[in-house]
């Protein structure tokens, strides 16, 4: 080795969105952390645009208010169409989710905020930037070579930008490296799934002249001829992105000509941006974790891309899942044992968004393909149940049955154990707010009466534990009570853990400390 770097408490490979996020959460802790890049910047590419709700509410957790990350505008929705061409004939609409016509309960009951649709190579910045602010060494140009694990932590060989090899230490290893995954791959992890759908050439190009046939609010396009199928975007910078097939667009030139043929005349002045390949596949790894290293986003689990905007949202929550659990593990908060629930729970999230991208219309044809055990038949789940009330089940938390389903609506779970905790409106500091906005990575206490302070106080003198106890109000007129929103009593509580999620709660007040005391060592996973 030439030189080496110093140790961090925890290495990140990949900066795409998932490390970005897993970098910005561990900055805020304060947990030394260094991102290692092969690229030497953000990729110039849109890529994912469809942030859902509950990723803008860890956007904002994280420190992004809407002036930076903006929502949608009031009342828009994500619209596509079938065409024979962009100029051409117009068959129909497409619904935009097949689970929300099956929507009895309007999405915004659910969360305080809407989605976003910032284009990936926007939103990747402003993270890398704020990561940077927290004090995340970012070494861009940068290449994993190999690494090492034992008992005491990961060393790591480096490649720079120049060819020169170092070496870094550090406690826990994060993969974000990817659906090619060199860390995964050389874990031996295994992966399973559909496997490969497609092999896709993307055209990335402006042409202001279409912006006509782009005003009445449908932004992708099912391009629909006998002789083409593609999918065309148009993303809100001017920016459109043609998907096609690779075995039709093998080259530049063709895919351009291709490109004309999509939008329906080549009396178009067209700028290339650029041109990429990539795998559409669906694929989960068998496991999200070996020993000290960590596999999030594409590296875990690769899902083609789907009208519930599966992908990238999914890695995102990955982060936010497990940024919290290694820097409670590294200030010494808990045991190592509490990063094992990170597999337990975002492993079966993930395979269940597998499952329902291949339930629904775009991808279910090819699971009947496969036959009558294909699986095609399954059941589609509401959005609002994928998005906000999936249920972890694991170590970590109290009362979450394997007996219960793997995701329902808020209002059906009603505060359970394991799922995100619910959006209400409260008062507080004068202010009338949403719960959503407490839960900002810290332990939240909830309760509406009094005497839990001094059970809490109690309990924190056998266990040093630090939660925000919120005594709560609920707001004049408002017909969603804190009883009924998370299914206890007026002497009940709630205990949310610093991703938003219902680790323990209790109906009425116990009799003594002794119950308090067994969930916050069952939840912090200390002896």
């Amino acid at each position: 080795m030439s030189n080496q770097y110093p140790d961090a408490s925890v290495l990140v490979v990949g900066a795409g969105l998932a490390g970005l996020t897993t970098a910005v959460a561990l900055g805020i802790y304060g947990i030394p952390t260094t991102v290692v890049e092969r690229r030497p910047g953000v990729l110039p590419h849109p890529r994912a645009d469809g942030f859902t709700p509950r990723t803008v509410e860890i956007l904002r957790a994280l420190g992004f208010p809407n002036t930076v990350i903006p929502e949608a505008d009031p009342g828009f929705k994500l619209r596509r169409a079938r065409v024979e061409s962009l100029t051409g004939l117009w068959f129909e609409e497409v619904v935009w989710s097949q689970a929300d016509e099956q929507q009895t309960v309007p999405a915004a009951e659910y969360s305080p905020y809407r989605g976003a649709t910032t284009p990936q190579d926007v939103l990747e910045p402003v993270l890398l930037n704020r990561a940077t602010a927290l004090g995340v060494d970012f070494r861009l140009g940068h290449e994993l070579v190999s690494f090492s694990q034992t008992g005491e932590g990961i060393t790591a060989e480096i490649r720079g930008p120049f060819g020169q090899f170092v070496e870094l230490r550090a406690s826990y290893l994060v993969a974000a490296d990817g659906h090619r995954s060199i860390i995964r791959d050389r874990l031996g992890i295994e992966r399973s799934g559909y496997g490969q759908v497609n092999s896709i050439s993307s055209l990335m190009f402006r042409a202001p002249s279409l912006d006509p046939y782009l005003r009445k609010g449908v932004t992708q396009f099912a391009i629909d001829q006998p002789d083409l199928k593609g999918f065309l975007i148009a993303y809100q910078d001017g920016r459109l992105v043609l998907h096609l097939p690779s075995q039709l667009a093998v080259n530049d030139e063709v895919h351009q000509s291709l490109a004309f043929k999509a939008i329906g005349t080549p009396d178009v002045d067209m700028e290339i941006l650029g041109s990429s390949r990539w795998d559409m596949s669906a694929l989960i790894s068998e496991k999200f974790s070996s020993g000290r290293v960590f596999l999030v986003g594409d590296a875990a689990h690769s899902l083609p891309p789907n009208r519930g905007g599966y992908g990238a949202n999914t890695g995102i929550a990955d982060a936010h899942n497990l940024a919290w659990k290694l820097a409670h593990v590294l200030s010494g908060i808990s045991s190592t044992a509490l990063l094992d629930t990170y597999d337990a729970e975002r492993r079966p999230v993930a395979l269940l968004r597998h499952d329902q991208i291949f339930a629904r219309t775009d991808y279910r044809t090819l699971q009947r393909d496969r036959g009558p055990d294909s699986g095609a038949g399954r059941t589609v789940i509401e959005d609002s149940a994928m998005e906000f009330g999936e249920l972890y089940r694991s170590s970590g938390i109290v009362g979450a049955s394997h007996c219960l389903p793997p995701a329902q609506r808020p209002d059906q779970w009603a505060g359970q154990p394991g799922t995100r905790a619910p959006h209400i409106l409260i008062q507080r500091d004068g202010r009338i707010i949403s719960s959503i906005d407490l839960f900002r990575g810290s332990w939240m206490f909830l309760a509406r009466n009094p005497r839990w302070v001094n059970l809490l106080d109690q309990a924190r003198s056998v266990i040093p534990f630090d939660a925000l106890f919120v005594e709560l109000v609920d707001p004049e007129h408002e017909s969603l009570s804190f009883e009924k929103a998370f299914g206890v009593s007026s002497y009940g509580a709630s205990l949310v853990r610093p991703d938003g999620y219902v680790a323990w709660r209790s109906s009425s007040m116990p009799g003594d400390v002794d119950c308090l005391i067994s969930a916050l060592k069952k939840v912090l996973c200390v002896s």
